[in-house]
């Protein structure tokens, strides 16, 4: 589509556009001399920008919605570039037709500009805007490319790409996303309950515990460990069901994806779900008896929003069955809860999936097939393609899962199971303190505290009796790296997640799972392009040394490789991830990934018409 574009936006720094806070000064790029040589060594330049993009999200807040859609109008950019010197594709920003002598040169410019125009504008007001945008403004010099050449008239490549980031960042400004003032809220929301104070015990003044609760943190910080102010969470991302869609059609005024009946605590299997993250939690202790095997041959293959699967017997590539992977499962959840939580460098899921997207790309021998058949691209024509589709479904699921968090507003396991804690048991009818919607007493793991369990050298030792005792995480140590938090009774009301003190969860709603609609989506575009639900070779994986990857708490205790056969795999090991963090209850997980899956579905469907031509 051919956008008009504001004439106080034409220039292309954009500096008479209104920008939500001051624009800080630049300052030095930290990249090192050896990571610019892995960015720029044997890749195309959209995977050149690609990567400086994903650096400026491990630099920023990890914002998922935001950076999801700066992926997509990235990705867009780049497209567009390429696709203008294409007789056949079809632009989806812009249309223009041009031609040149070194089509692979033009192409090569003016998606670098375009890139460069939109990412620069994206990330010079983020949290550490002065240096991501020297690093952009720095790859643009090191492609050899002047960034004084800011004209958007004439065919020449440069003009080009500035005109496609023009009319891209025009379109961000009434998308719905309310860039122009910082993302704040355009929907009214209201908050129901007050905050859950984290470092105070139980939750007893909640209004409704349907509803989301946020945490007041004495300290905080984000999940790459940026400092934030203290107190009570921002919402984030309040207005995104409002953002326009890549290729989400709403029905009317039905949501874009029907998850069904969010869950709720008049839902007698919520007393289920939520002992299900109890004792994943539980399971984190460090037993070296306790093992599993990690082997795609016995995990995985489970039928979407489902963990019924049980492996496959053969690798479909090599012909021979996966070979055991048994490590302890404490191991396991703790490297599961660390490696899925934003990327394995805080660069959100969103970003997540274009690293395992670049690794499926850089594989030995990797054909540039669309769909597994037909010529072999070239590199760059494989990445602009890769980039539409993943990041425009990434993009969608963002916005289909932000609608559900934003409509029913459901709560975080940690505020639900400190409010069933001022609860009775449901287990002991003739018991006192019976309650027949509390939680059920499971020895070992939930016990209700007695004089005697309570007294010196006892389980339930300083615990007050009548209340809750659960199996629990202790919280770090004062040295993560050395150390281990450990496993022990504590009191439910205090009860925790399994992730730093200064973040706990999320700053918004719990339904639907964004980890679980990302992952799923992302699955669905790589098993679509690459012609293979198959990571190359039949598996994928990642591996943590050992006492040298978690930062929780000291681990692994051993060396722990997580495997896939497949991208599905991949993506419901990220969705369960969450459940042994303390993030989610099952229902966010499960339907996250059969949302992910329509989402996923649509945007590769979409892309490949834009890549014939055909789109809309």
């Amino acid at each position: 589509m051919r956008l008009a574009v504001p004439l106080t936006c034409v220039t292309l720094l954009l500096t008479a556009c209104p920008a939500p806070s001051p624009v800080p000064p630049l300052v030095p790029c930290t990249l090192t001399d050896a990571e610019w040589s892995t960015i720029t060594t044997n890749h195309s330049a959209a995977r050149f920008w690609d990567e400086l993009v994903l650096h400026a999200i491990r630099r920023d807040i990890p914002a998922p919605t935001t950076h999801a859609r700066n992926l997509f109008h990235v990705s867009a950019a780049m497209y567009d570039a390429w696709a203008a010197y294409d007789a056949t594709a079809k632009g989806v920003f812009f249309t223009e037709k041009l031609t040149a002598d070194d089509v692979e040169a033009a192409r090569t410019e003016a998606l670098s500009y375009a890139a460069y125009r939109v990412a620069f504008k994206r990330y010079r007001n983020s949290a550490n805007g002065g240096e991501v945008a020297q690093c952009f403004l720095d790859g643009l010099k090191r492609q050899g490319f002047d960034p004084a050449k800011e004209s958007v008239s004439g065919n020449t490549p440069s003009a080009v790409g500035n005109r496609i980031a023009a009319a891209i960042i025009a379109a961000g400004l009434t998308d719905g996303s309310n860039e122009q003032n910082g993302y704040a809220d355009t929907t009214g929301w209201v908050n129901v309950n007050p905050p859950l104070f984290v470092q105070n015990a139980g939750n007893t003044t909640v209004v409704d515990p349907d509803l989301w609760q946020p945490l007041s943190l004495a300290s905080a910080a984000t999940q790459n460990n940026l400092g934030l102010d203290a107190g009570v969470q921002p919402y984030v991302g309040l207005n995104w069901k409002n953002v326009t869609p890549f290729a989400l059609k709403r029905n009317g005024s039905d949501l874009y994806v029907d998850a069904g009946a969010p869950p709720a605590v008049a839902d007698p299997a919520m007393r289920t779900w939520l002992t299900e993250v109890i004792r994943k939690q539980a399971q984190l202790a460090v037993d070296p008896a306790a093992t599993i095997d990690l082997s795609p041959g016995v995990l995985g293959n489970n039928p979407v929003g489902t963990n019924d699967g049980t492996g496959r017997p053969l690798n479909p590539v090599t012909g021979q069955p996966y070979a055991s992977n048994v490590v302890p499962v404490g191991d396991f959840g703790r490297v599961m809860a660390e490696f899925w939580a934003d990327g394995p460098k805080s660069e959100t899921p969103p970003g997540h999936w274009n690293v395992i997207a670049n690794g499926v790309t850089d594989s030995p021998n990797f054909p540039r097939q669309l769909g597994g058949a037909g010529p072999s691209l070239t590199a760059l024509e494989w990445d602009v393609k890769l980039y539409l589709a993943l990041n425009g479904a990434l993009h969608d699921a963002a916005i289909v899962a932000w609608e559900q968090k934003r409509v029913f507003t459901r709560a975080r396991p940690i505020a639900l199971i400190r409010w069933y804690a001022g609860k009775g048991q449901s287990s002991d009818p003739t018991a006192s303190d019976y309650d027949a919607s509390g939680l059920a007493v499971v020895p070992g793991l939930l016990e209700r505290v007695t004089l005697t369990s309570s007294g010196p050298g006892q389980p339930h030792e300083g615990l007050v009796p009548g209340s809750w005792a659960v199996r629990g995480w202790k919280g770090s140590p004062p040295d993560p790296s050395s150390q281990v938090g450990g496993i022990g009774w504590q009191a439910l009301d205090r009860w925790a997640t399994y992730q730093r003190s200064t973040f706990v969860t999320p700053a918004f709603p719990g339904f639907i799972s964004g980890h679980s609609t990302f992952s799923r989506a992302g699955a669905e575009v790589l098993a679509d392009l690459t012609g293979s639900p198959f990571f190359p070779g039949g598996l994928g994986h990642f591996v943590a040394e050992q006492n040298a990857f978690l930062t929780f708490e000291e681990g692994p205790s051993v060396r722990v490789e997580l495997q896939w056969a497949t991208y599905y795999d991949a993506a419901d090991q990220a969705g369960q991830s969450r459940l042994w963090g303390g993030i989610h209850i099952v229902p966010d997980d499960f339907e996250g990934r059969r949302a992910g899956q329509q989402v996923g579905l649509a945007a590769a469907a979409l892309a490949r018409k834009y890549f014939a031509g055909s789109a809309p």
